[in-house]
C-alpha cells in the first residue's frame, strides 16, 4: 500500500472555466513568489477579461480535462488546434493548448501524467503526433519539463506584444508513432 496521493482525470466542461482560472491564478503566484515574471506576468489571470474570455473558451471547447483529488482540480489540460502564434504542423496532430497544475501539489506528476493522457488521446484520433508550446525564457525550466515527458525542442519563436517586451517561446514536439 501507498501513502502517495492519487489523482484522476475527468473531462471538463463550460462550468469549469473558474477552476482553470484559479488554477492559473494559482501558478501566476507562484511564479511570481519566485521572480519569474517572464513567463504569464503578475497579475491574477481571473482579473483579465482577455484570460476569462480564454478560459471560457477552453472550457467550453471539448478539449478540457482536469486532474481531481478529493474532487478539487489540481490541475487542467487543454486539447485542441495550434495556436496562433505557432507555425501549423506539417501533418495531423493533437496540439497542448494548456497545461497548468496546483503548485500545492507538486511532486504528484500530475502534469506528466496530464500530458500522458493527451498523448493517448492523439493515439485514440489516430494521431501520431503531439505538440505544445511553452515560455522558453528565464533558465528554460519549462522546456525541460517538457522534455522530460518526452518533447523534442524544435523551433524557437517570439510573440511581439506592442508597449510590453517580446514573450519567448518554445516549440516542443512528441512523436507518438
Amino acid at each position: 500500500m501507498t501513502d502517495q496521493p492519487t489523482f484522476t482525470i475527468h473531462r471538463g466542461g463550460p462550468d469549469d472555466a473558474e477552476a482553470v482560472l484559479r488554477l492559473l491564478d494559482v501558478a501566476t503566484a507562484w511564479l511570481v513568489a519566485r521572480g519569474r515574471t517572464g513567463q504569464w506576468g503578475t497579475q491574477p489571470p481571473s482579473t483579465d477579461p482577455g484570460q476569462i474570455a480564454r478560459a471560457d473558451d477552453w472550457a467550453a471547447s471539448g478539449g478540457l480535462y482536469l486532474a481531481k483529488r478529493d474532487d478539487q482540480p489540481v490541475g487542467a489540460l487543454v486539447v485542441g488546434a495550434a495556436t496562433e502564434h505557432v507555425p501549423p504542423a506539417t501533418e495531423p496532430e493533437l496540439y497542448v493548448r494548456l497545461l497548468v497544475t496546483d503548485r500545492m501539489h507538486t511532486g504528484l506528476g500530475i502534469g506528466a501524467r496530464l500530458l500522458e493522457h493527451a498523448a493517448d488521446l492523439a493515439r485514440a484520433r489516430g494521431l501520431g503526433l503531439l505538440r505544445v508550446d511553452c515560455y522558453g525564457g528565464d533558465d528554460r525550466a519549462l522546456v525541460r519539463f517538457y522534455e522530460s515527458c518526452g518533447f523534442t525542442a524544435t523551433e524557437p519563436f517570439t510573440v511581439v506584444r506592442p508597449g510590453r517586451e517580446p514573450w519567448p517561446g518554445q516549440i516542443l514536439v512528441r512523436r507518438l508513432d
